[in-house]
């Protein structure tokens, strides 16, 4: 067995990409007078570190504006689908700027 060589075909399991990478929003340049949306999936204490990140930031940044992650839904529930459907409708109507989604766990 030693002189025999062999082939071995593999396949790549997540096929072919047919999209092209996005470069994301540019970063704000401060956080001053800006709104910020909150998102949470009701897994992790948001209900706690929320308030805890709101009231650090506006220490930083006054006349910053949040919007409480109540205002959208749970974005990992029952009604995950509509929710996240919502989302950017939802972002617009409140003029976010910028999103804290997923904190903690």
């Amino acid at each position: 067995m030693k002189d025999r060589e062999f082939m071995y075909q593999v396949v790549w399991p997540l096929g072919k990409t047919r999209s092209r990478p996005r470069s994301g929003a540019p970063r704000l340049d401060t956080l001053e007078g800006k709104t910020v949306c909150e998102l949470w999936n009701y897994v992790y204490s948001g209900n706690l570190s929320f308030p805890m990140i709101e009231e650090l930031l506006k220490k930083q940044y006054p006349t910053m504006r949040f919007v409480n992650y109540a205002e959208f839904g749970n974005t990992h529930g029952p009604k995950e689908r509509e929710v996240i459907e919502a989302l950017p409708r939802k972002l617009a109507e409140f003029g976010c700027d910028a999103v804290i989604s997923g904190n903690g766990g």
